[in-house]
């Protein structure tokens, strides 16, 4: 599609929105930026008829006085309208921003994977449609308003400046050509430099969060590591600046001729009007006509050049958002999905092979693994040997590049990934620290039931976590952060838990999905203490009894229970077993058993 095409496009989404969001508003704001266009122009014939009766001798009082008082009727209408106006537009905007907002967010929750948010691109242009999502539907609105109330008053005006004298209105209508072509060059460039400056505003931003983010602030202050992010800040916003200076001189030196004609040619007509009226061609009421309709002509140009200009930018800002909101799916979802039923047989990965993209190495090379149901495989291997991204194929976050992922014979990408996910629940080392409530927080593993005070009380105390929380100042209704409060209110009764309280939490979170066939454990013990630790683990081995499991882990004390290990390395499966028929192979899993082995006896022996 073209430029234009695309413009057009934008403009119609646009206008879209705001007839869907505030009919009403918007025809208040149309038919009072119509009246407040037409106010200028009748004031400026008033004004001119009212100096025509003064200067005609014996001019009768109501040829003075009528056009008088509808002057000032005028003046009261221009005083009153902005009023109006803004408030119209205030809640066109407000309606506005609102839609556009809620569709950014549904169509960035309707991305069925993980790929986008693990693209730098993608989150650049997701983080310009968040930029411009909200305020640009509004500016355009204004825009095009003002664009049409400019050229309702230039019409007038221009119409009145032919009537006095044809040659002057169409050189002045000519010197603001080069002002509009200007502008709306200044205004690909600022796009330009948006586009240029995000990725750096983006990780000034990420800068900012770890300077005053509690989370990071112990090893900035034990590190000194402050200034040195505080440098990198320094140095991207000092960059940011630069390129804006750049634009900011570019459009200086490009605006100053257009406004030298633009004065050049209200002066040429100032000293006309003068000598016409030293020559009897015109009357003072002319003049003052004249001389409105020249400063109103040229002003109304500059301003529609300046509102084209930023219609135009503005409009170019909106494609990011249009990007995101039609974007297509980032995985396939078929039109009429398969349910994914209760798991009777089990998961199986056939020679699955994947990668990230085309650029990177392969994570997983013709994996075949199952996962009975009923069962537990526990998967075992170094750092970047693909036990996280087995995880990321079961949850669907990716699809493999070659091979399929079967739930009972049936390859999810044939599933409703809502269904399959429903099917599904998890603990995961890297799980989320919500700035919510207590039972919010251990709500949100399953929504249906995030007001089921029983149930989330129930899980918690399966996790051990229910006296801790009841025993916080309001309770499961205690803010678990510092950072702000639930209801804004002020009050100072939020906690900030210990790492393997919050270890906790989550596992609270994965467990109250108490219908989940596949339970899946990353990490699930992390953070906490040994008599923690095992106690964890038998919770969850009374949890996952009559269920699927697949527990990824590196101590490979908790996974020794496991029905299956299998044991990955470099992407590939290299060993699979129980703990005993892998220890008797002596291969990989039993080296790895050995030295985590040795390490605690090596701490007993110092210890006595």
């Amino acid at each position: 599609m073209s430029r234009a095409g695309r413009r057009a496009s934008a403009l119609r989404a646009v206008a879209a929105l705001a007839v869907r969001a505030a009919p009403g508003a918007l025809a208040g704001v149309l038919v009072v930026a119509v009246v407040e266009a037409a106010l200028p122009v009748l004031a400026a014939w008033l004004t001119k008829t009212v100096l025509d009766a003064l200067a005609e001798p014996g001019a009768g009082t109501s040829a003075v006085y009528v056009p008088a008082v509808a002057l000032a009727g005028v003046g009261v209408a221009a005083s009153v309208l902005p009023h109006v106006a803004q408030l119209l537009r205030a809640e066109l905007g407000r309606r506005v921003g609102l839609l556009a907002q809620d569709r950014l967010y549904a169509s960035v929750n309707s991305l069925t994977g993980l790929g986008r948010f693990e693209d730098p691109a993608a989150l650049d242009r997701l983080r310009l449609a968040q930029q411009c999502g909200q305020d640009t539907p509004p500016q355009i609105v204004a825009s095009v308003v003002g664009l049409a109330r400019s050229a309702v008053t230039l019409a007038g005006f221009s119409v009145s400046l032919v009537l006095l004298n044809p040659w002057l209105a169409l050189a002045v209508v000519i010197s603001a050509v080069p002002a509009l072509l200007t502008e709306i060059r200044l205004a690909r460039a600022r796009v330009g430099t948006a586009l240029t400056v995000s990725p750096l505003e983006r990780r000034e931003s990420f800068y900012g969060f770890l300077l005053g983010s509690v989370q990071t602030a112990k090893e900035i202050r034990l590190f000194g590591i402050g200034d040195h992010l505080r440098g990198k800040m320094r140095r991207d916003r000092s960059a940011i600046n630069a390129t804006h200076g750049r634009l900011d001189r570019r459009a200086a030196l490009a605006q100053t001729g257009p406004a030298l004609v633009a004065a050049a040619t209200g002066a040429g007509g100032l000293v006309w009007a003068v000598g016409a009226v030293a020559g009897g061609e015109l009357t003072l009421g002319d003049v003052a006509l004249l001389l409105s309709g020249v400063a109103a002509v040229q002003g109304g140009l500059a301003g529609i050049a300046v509102m084209v200009a930023v219609t135009h930018q503005h409009l170019m800002l909106f494609g990011h958002y249009l990007e995101v909101t039609t974007q297509p799916p980032d995985l396939p979802v078929p039109h009429d999905p398969l349910p994914a039923g209760p798991l009777t047989r089990g998961v199986e990965l056939r020679d699955v092979w994947f990668r990230y993209s085309p650029q990177h190495d392969w994570v997983l090379r013709g994996v075949n693994l199952t996962i009975p149901a009923g069962g537990t495989v526990a998967l075992v291997g170094d750092n970047g040997a693909g036990k996280s991204t087995i995880v990321k194929l079961l949850c669907r976050f990716y699809d493999p590049v070659r091979g399929s992922v079967l739930w009972d014979g049936t390859d999810i990408r044939a599933l409703s990934p809502e269904d399959l996910r429903g099917r599904l629940s998890g603990i995961f080392q890297d799980f989320m620290r919500y700035d919510l409530p207590a039972g919010e927080n251990i709500g949100l593993g399953d929504v249906r039931h995030v007001a089921d005070t029983a149930r989330i009380r129930d899980a918690a105390a399966r996790a051990g976590m229910d006296e801790t929380l009841a025993a916080l100042p309001r309770g499961y209704d205690t803010m678990l952060s510092r950072t702000f409060t639930e209801d804004g209110a002020g009050d100072d009764d939020g906690v900030e838990l210990s790492g393997g309280q919050w270890q906790r939490v989550g596992l609270a979170r994965g467990l109250l999905r108490r219908d989940a066939d596949l339970l899946i454990l990353d990490e699930p013990s992390s953070g906490l203490d040994p008599e923690a630790e095992h106690e964890v683990h038998r919770l969850l081995l009374e949890h996952r009894e009559g269920r699927t499991g697949l527990l990824v882990s590196h101590r490979l004390n908790a996974v020794r229970g496991a029905d299956v290990i299998v044991v990955l390395r470099g992407g590939e499966v290299v060993e699979q077993g129980n703990h005993d028929e892998l220890m008797r192979a002596g291969g990989r899993y039993a080296t790895l058993f050995r030295r985590q082995a040795e390490g605690y006896t090596d701490v007993a022996a110092v210890a006595r």
